[in-house]
Parts: C-alpha cells; structure tokens; sequence
C-alpha cells in the first residue's frame, strides 16, 4: 500500500496524560482503517505513559496486519526516547518495520 494511503493521526505539544485518552482512540480508530503515519513534529513535551502506549498502538497495528510508522519526530520526542532507553523499539516504528 501506497504512503499516501496512510491515515494520518497528528500528536499534540503536550502529548501527557490529559491527552492520552483522545490519541488513543485517534490511534485505534487510523488502525481498524489500515496503515498509519504518526506525525510527531509538534510534540514539545512527552510522557513515559505516551511513549509505552505508541509502542502499544505499533504492537496492535502488527496484530492487525497493518503497520503505524511514526514520522517527522521532534527533538523533544527523539530526546525522552533515548532518555528512557527506547530507541531500539521506536527505531522499527520510524523505518515502518513489522
């Protein structure tokens, strides 16, 4: 499938825990269309709970024989990736990897 034909879900700034809730369900609802891009070059602040729940939303997109790539990923997001020692998880998820 085409990288166009990818539904974009767009994060927030402040992706914490207030705006979970709404990205989870944007997420699950781009994943039951098929493949997702998520753009994350907005994102000034993350938590740890939004970084464990896009590497959840990867895993049910996999499930789903689909795949969520993660792209234009801010400094602050690639920051609190490598912080939390994350990078090898997120790296599939930047490259569109199963």
């Amino acid at each position: 499938m085409a990288e166009t034909d990818s539904k974009l879900v767009d994060l927030p700034p402040v992706v914490d825990l207030d705006a979970l809730d709404g990205v989870r369900d944007r997420l699950l609802e781009a994943i039951d269309a098929g493949p997702v891009t998520v753009t994350a070059g907005a994102v000034q602040r993350v938590s740890t709970n939004a970084l464990f729940m896009l590497l959840s939303a990867a895993e049910t997109a996999r499930r789903s024989n689909t795949v969520l790539t993660l792209g234009s990923v801010s400094a602050s997001l690639a920051a609190a990736i490598e912080r939390l020692g994350l990078g090898p998880q997120f790296a599939a998820l930047t490259k569109g990897e199963r």
